[in-house]
């Protein structure tokens, strides 16, 4: 039987989705990228807002209807952030959350036997639950590989769900990470992206930490390039940014989500970092790194936020200059105590802080990328774009783009001298060894 999978959301989803597809390939089903030749239908959801579970639904209504003969199975943080509500999901044949990702195979199997619907969402474990014990070797990129070494989170800001939907932090232990990077490398990928629910804490529950995963990475000489996904911005100290400084192969582009530019706002949103803090921490990083992005996400018309507290986030935003920022608008999310506030903003109100916010920030953006201009930097090229472009990423991610048709370059990496700015990229030109 012919299987495809949808994924909605993080790269932690897409890890585990392709996870999944290994765990279905093993188990003897063949993977297709048609929908309408798919027996099997599997969406791994998001619900990092409740517009992302409203784009589920919509995708799960529309696959159902585009193909009736098919079974198809729900899985991942929507279903496990409300496992009450899995009655909604009434065309789904399938439906579980976070907790038997391994069993898919096993679910598909009794509901093609016994043709019953089945709904089964164990809850986390809050004081014994370990890590997954969960290894991929391959993925449809060819130069980068994600790699989950972190699930849950312990903080509880206000507006968020994704504690329920992924329980406590754990961690991959030292010699699983080692193991799955040099399946990885034998593989050919020469960039890993360490990713994670809450990367930062990554080794709290086993007495490690993020930099030991950064250097146990680094250790193989395969690997070219390490980088991190989004980061928790106060806990990364001077010590962690000293060791990372130091590791040769680690890319200086750093996400430290941010939330908002108001300390007001943050305290609201139990955030646990001033805009000082968060503003000092920016400072040490540009300090200890040559030519470092930082990029950010940002909410705006969160319960409470007045016009002068957006005015002064969109200050501080603006003042940072970041390379990049993903603006979003507040959005409720039942459980959670945001949700209860007072003073909850209109929709439309909430919109027109987000396009002021959005404008703001592309010309930062722009700022950034015509900063790299004049500089040569080292490009890992990934593909050939519509444009007939190679495309590929600097070591801060400044996405580049190349035209060469004299050499493929996919794959490889080579010096260019960045020359001008297109939009959301450079262009280069490949400057000979």
């Amino acid at each position: 039987m012919n299987f495809k999978i949808h994924t909605l959301g993080c790269k932690v989803n897409q890890y585990e989705s392709e996870y999944m597809r290994q765990i279905m390939l093993v188990n003897g089903f063949d993977y297709c990228d048609d929908d309408k030749t798919a027996d099997i239908l599997i969406v791994n959801s998001c619900s990092v807002t409740a517009v992302s579970d409203s784009k589920c639904r919509k995708l799960l209504r529309k696959l159902k209807r585009d193909n009736p003969g098919c079974i198809l199975l729900l899985c991942g943080c929507m279903s496990q952030a409300f496992p009450r509500k899995y009655e909604d999901f009434d065309v789904c044949d399938i439906v579980i959350g976070n907790t038997t990702r391994n069993r898919v195979p096993d679910y598909i199997k009794r509901y093609i036997s016994t043709g019953e619907r089945i709904a089964d969402i164990p809850a986390h474990d809050r004081k014994n639950e370990e890590f997954e014990p969960c290894c991929v070797n391959d993925f449809s990129e060819r130069t980068r590989a994600f790699l989950k070494i972190e699930d849950g989170c312990d903080r509880f800001c206000s507006y968020c769900i994704i504690p329920y939907a992924r329980g406590r932090v754990r961690s991959k232990p030292l010699a699983d990470l080692k193991r799955e990077v040099a399946l990885l490398a034998d593989k050919g990928y020469k960039e890993i992206v360490l990713v994670g629910i809450n990367l930062s804490k990554y080794g709290t529950d086993l007495g490690f930490t993020l930099c030991d995963a950064v250097e146990a990475v680094a250790s193989n000489d395969l690997i070219q390039r390490i980088r991190l996904g989004s980061l928790e911005p106060e806990l990364l100290d001077d010590d962690a940014i000293s060791r990372l400084a130091k590791c040769k192969k680690f890319c200086p582009q750093f996400h430290l989500s941010l939330q908002s530019g108001c300390t007001d706002t943050l305290k609201r949103m139990n955030r646990r970092y001033t805009c000082e803090e968060y503003a000092d921490i920016v400072f040490r990083i540009r300090r200890n790194f040559s030519n470092p992005a930082i990029t950010t996400d940002v909410m705006v018309g969160f319960p409470g936020e007045t016009e002068e507290e957006f005015l002064s986030s969109l200050s501080f935003v603006t003042d940072i200059g970041f390379a990049k920022v993903h603006v979003f608008p507040y959005s409720r999310r039942s459980g959670t105590v945001a949700d209860k506030m007072p003073m909850q903003l209109t929709t439309s109100e909430k919109n027109r802080r987000a396009r002021i916010m959005i404008s703001e920030t592309e010309k930062k953006q722009q700022e950034f990328l015509r900063s790299q201009v004049g500089l040569e930097c080292d490009v890992l090229f990934e593909r050939l774009d519509e444009n007939g472009m190679y495309e590929g990423y600097t070591e801060n991610y400044t996405m580049v783009s190349v035209d060469s048709k004299e050499e493929n370059l996919a794959g490889k990496c080579r010096k260019v001298l960045l020359t001008t700015v297109s939009e959301d990229r450079c262009i280069g030109v490949l400057v000979d060894d």
